[in-house]
């Protein structure tokens, strides 16, 4: 069976590198992998059945899965003219540098570009997350330690 963490590194892979299909073969075991909402087919030696995985996700089109709130509700009006900030990769969302160190963003924190908003682990690798944009948060979409999809939305910045 194929071990997850390689299966992540090759979505990973693509995702870096934009590719949309990847074709392994490695003795028995043979693994496709295809990006924008299709599944993931995984097939094993003969015996052993396909297992068909969603690791890819869906397109932009498509609604984003819900996730709770770390800030109060906003009304849907309040939204409006919002930016989101979105994850760039499959991972944990962390919201502090540390447990006992506060959090990088809270709802009316001014932001600008480079201003690090959160942490999303991947891979044992913890990589800071920038707002890319100046303006004020908004809403948090996810809370700490909440596994995160990449382009899943995880800030709402109005713009400043």
């Amino acid at each position: 069976m194929i071990d997850i963490r390689k299966l992540e590194s090759l979505v990973r892979l693509m995702v870096e590198n934009d590719l949309t299909e990847l074709d392994l073969k490695d003795g028995e075991e043979t693994v496709t992998v295809k990006r924008g909402g299709k599944p993931v087919v995984m097939a094993a030696p003969a015996a052993a059945p396909a297992v068909a995985l969603a690791a890819a996700p869906a397109p932009a089109t498509a609604p984003a899965p819900s996730a709770p709130a770390a800030a109060p509700a906003a009304k849907p009006d309040d939204d409006a003219g919002c930016i989101a900030v979105e994850s760039p990769m499959v991972g944990t969302f962390y919201a502090t540098p540390g447990p006992d160190k506060p959090p990088f963003a809270q709802v009316g924190t001014q932001v600008g570009p480079e201003s690090i908003v959160c942490l999303v682990e991947a891979m044992k690798i913890f990589n800071e997350i920038k707002a890319e944009k100046s303006g004020t948060i908004h809403k948090i979409l996810v809370k700490s330690g909440q596994p995160v999809e990449f382009g899943q939305k995880l800030f709402l910045i109005k713009p400043s």
